[in-house]
């Protein structure tokens, strides 16, 4: 009885549907990922169930193991899939490879949300050392928070619990509870923002464009609805008004219920203003002028994509005050590399001075880029002492990633993001060998 017991039921695959309706396909990647996983089949029995109203039918299945059984079955009418594997830890351990095994399958089935029950089976002695690990029962839920950042890779993490979930009438939003990073909010299936790490994004995201600035006053932000990005802005005491422009109120809503630590109660600041509606239309209509603009923005391959177009940049090139600069993010260069050399070409064709950042952003599992844009101000050429001055008089402290020594670093890209998101004069102008003879 001593052992493992982990059952998932898996929503909405986005995995090849011949996984789902074809026995071959299903039964050989149960074979290899139980090989993979070292536990030994013993036995394995499958049934294809008959098509319905014209549709395929699902497969139902069972492994036979020494250790125990790995049992699926696939619903292809609704493109889910559930789970069940169990090991005896009774003479042995096989955690390990009872979680390789379930988490490999998670993977090839690509599941856009899933349930996850981690049983913990044994006497009761066995049940008081696991109660750490679980609640009363020995069951401790979770749930795999998934984020595909092409169509062959993807980043996750473990959430204890999923604090709420409304479906919008824009997309569906989330937030979960994870041991890694805090509260995670997470849009349509896509990580946003977490507790734990937001540091990274929000911080570079603001203050590298904002310390350029000889003294911003009026900032747009575009999105950023958890708050993170405008009160990194506030920090700068010349800031008067931040007019924030937002699609969903829902996202608003669950923010301030949820990620206070995020936002530090930044949407009782009466110098922010928060419109609700369509930030393209809002940067059509309006008339006011603008320090900077952030786009603060979910991912470019996302129903936003037209906020990342030549046509959107020209529209913030118009609002933007003489002197003013736009920042926001290009996507990852490894595994978007597409995009990311669309959208700082579209910059290019815009902006005088177009200024990509690269970091890693632990939330998102990848090298990041940023891009500062702007037509008469080149963050690159403020010094690090200059900045580190601006600091102080602007009393900017508490800061857990960016600094004025940092700020080179930051637009101090690798070869192949140069390549990708600058001009190539500018690429080859900025290579270790040139930046070294010029050095010297």
């Amino acid at each position: 009885m001593q052992g493992l017991h982990l059952t998932g039921d898996l929503f909405e695959c986005g995995c090849s549907a011949a996984l789902l309706t074809d026995l071959e396909a299903l039964s050989t990647l149960c074979r290899d990922a139980t090989n993979e996983a070292k536990l030994t089949i013993v036995d394995e029995k499958w049934h294809v169930f008959p098509q319905w109203n014209g549709q395929p039918g699902g497969i139902t299945g069972t492994i036979l193991l020494a250790e125990s059984h790995l049992a699926i079955h696939t619903w292809p009418e609704r493109r889910g899939v559930t789970l069940d594997v169990y090991v005896c830890n009774f003479t042995e351990d096989n955690t390990g490879k009872a979680e390789q095994l379930f988490d490999d399958l998670m993977v090839a089935f690509r599941p856009t949300s899933q349930v996850v029950n981690r049983i913990i089976r044994g006497d009761l002695a066995n049940s008081e050392k696991s109660a750490d690990a679980a609640p009363a029962g020995g069951v401790a839920r979770s749930e795999l928070i998934f984020d595909w950042l092409n169509a062959d890779s993807g980043y996750g993490y473990t959430a204890s619990a999923k604090l709420e979930e409304i479906q919008s009438p824009y997309q569906r939003v989330e937030v979960y509870d994870t041991p890694q990073f805090g509260k995670l909010f997470r849009l349509d299936g896509r990580l946003m923002t977490s507790e734990g790490d937001e540091f990274f994004y929000h911080e570079c995201m603001t203050h590298p464009a904002a310390l350029a600035h000889p003294n911003p006053e009026s900032i747009l932000v575009i999105g950023g609805g958890d708050g993170g990005s405008s009160e990194e802005l506030f920090k700068h005491p010349g800031v008067k008004r931040i007019v924030m422009a937002e699609l969903d109120p829902v996202v608003i809503d669950i923010s301030k219920k949820w990620l206070g630590s995020i936002h530090k109660g930044v949407f009782d600041d009466p110098r922010l203003e928060v419109r609700i509606g369509d930030g393209f239309e809002y940067v059509k209509a309006t008339q006011e002028r603008f320090d900077m603009i952030v786009l603060d923005l979910t991912d470019p391959d996302t129903p936003a994509f037209h906020l990342y177009s030549e046509e959107f940049f020209r529209m913030c090139q118009r609002i933007l005050k003489p002197g003013g600069m736009l920042t926001l993010h290009l996507g990852s260069p490894v595994y978007q590399a597409d995009t990311v050399r669309k959208n700082a070409a579209n910059l290019g064709k815009v902006f005088r001075h177009v200024a990509p950042m690269s970091l890693f952003i632990p939330l998102y599992g990848s090298l990041w880029c940023l891009a500062v844009a702007s037509d008469s101000i080149d963050p690159r050429s403020l010094s690090a002492d200059a900045l580190a001055q601006r600091m102080i008089d602007r009393r900017i402290d508490g800061l857990r990633y960016y600094y004025a020594g940092l700020h080179q670093a930051l637009f101090t890209l690798p070869l192949f993001v140069q390549e990708m998101t600058l001009p190539p004069s500018s690429a080859a102008g900025n290579s270790p060998r040139v930046q070294q003879l010029r050095a010297a």
